[in-house]
């Protein structure tokens, strides 16, 4: 149980990596999108295969999230890995920081979207 906690830890760890090495100017365009890509991912709520799924739900938090953070990892430069690891560290000792702004601006898509699927259920059952 500890070693799967740890791994776990790590994955987060390299998330973050991953988050600073998106905003460094010295990666590649298509890492940045790639990177781009698999941290959004990782921290949307919306998975690839439901998790309610038995067994197959887990599949893409278990495998295509980390098979995404190697392959990211290695389209970006050494030398922007072990600046951002820093960052990474540091930033996971004291908290990392909330973006009410977007976290509302996300809050508001999903009222919308369960606005909008209502009346769509509304008015085919009407």
């Amino acid at each position: 149980m500890k070693r799967i906690k740890l791994w776990a830890k790590k994955l987060k760890q390299y998330l973050f990596i991953l988050y600073f090495a998106y905003k460094d100017g010295r990666v590649p365009l298509y890492a940045k999108l790639f990177t781009a890509g698999v941290v959004a991912y990782a921290f949307s709520p919306i998975d690839l295969i439901p998790d309610f799924i038995p067994i197959i739900g887990y599949l893409d938090d278990l495998v295509f999230v980390p098979l995404g953070i190697i392959l990211a990892l290695k389209m970006i430069p050494q030398a922007v890995l072990a600046d951002c690891e820093k960052k990474a560290n540091e930033m996971m000792k004291n908290g990392k920081p909330k973006n009410w702004v977007v976290g509302t601006i996300i809050l508001a898509l999903w009222a919308l979207f369960a606005l909008w699927f209502s009346v769509t259920v509304y008015k085919l059952v009407k």
